[in-house]
């Protein structure tokens, strides 16, 4: 877990040993097995994932019982529910292992380390910085992309996740049906 964490670290902020081996004194390390659910809809969320190993989905199921799909996140990325997790309130999404994984950081943790390291505040600040940015492309593909550009867009962006993922999963993802996945990738 050390190296691959304080890679993640390093490629915003430098650290000494010392500040590291601190840094790592806060992470817990969690495994799930492949299909446990890491946050069900309605928990409370104490807990942001870093990826060190397997592939999780976080989903959104509506009232009429369809999943939506809202981020994968594979080695060396993070995912929680963040508005539960920084508003402590229930989780609107549920978390689960699609591969068996290795991960986590509670809240209490992340906010002691961005209160005693001005660089770990920075990593988290750039981090956080980085994923609205995502954010906000993903929500504009989804408005004004149509299913073939979703899909191209997708596969540029991830292509290792077309291996691990079912297609059904890419589908959800995507906002299209299986069958319509199916005669874009062809």
């Amino acid at each position: 877990m050390s190296e691959i964490l304080r890679r993640q670290i390093e490629k915003i902020t430098p650290l000494t040993d010392q500040e590291f081996e601190y840094i790592l004194s806060h992470f817990t390390l969690k495994k799930f097995k492949k299909h446990q659910i890491l946050i069900q809809e309605g928990d409370t969320v104490q807990n942001d994932y870093f990826v060190i190993s397997g592939l999780l989905k976080a989903s959104y199921l509506n009232k009429e019982g369809k999943e939506h799909i809202m981020q994968f996140a594979m080695e060396d990325w993070w995912i929680t529910d963040y508005q539960a997790y920084f508003n402590q309130t229930e989780a609107t999404f549920t978390i689960d292992a699609l591969e068996s994984t290795e991960v986590t950081l509670s809240l209490y943790n992340r906010e002691k380390l961005c209160a005693d390291m001005h660089k770990i505040e920075h990593f988290f600040r750039k981090k956080s910085n980085n994923g609205y940015i995502a954010l906000q492309r993903r929500i504009l593909s989804l408005l004004n992309n149509n299913a073939k550009e979703r899909y191209e867009q997708f596969i540029s962006q991830y292509p290792t996740l077309l291996q691990r993922l079912p297609k059904t999963l890419i589908a959800s993802y995507l906002g299209v049906s299986r069958e319509t996945l199916s005669r874009l990738s062809v």
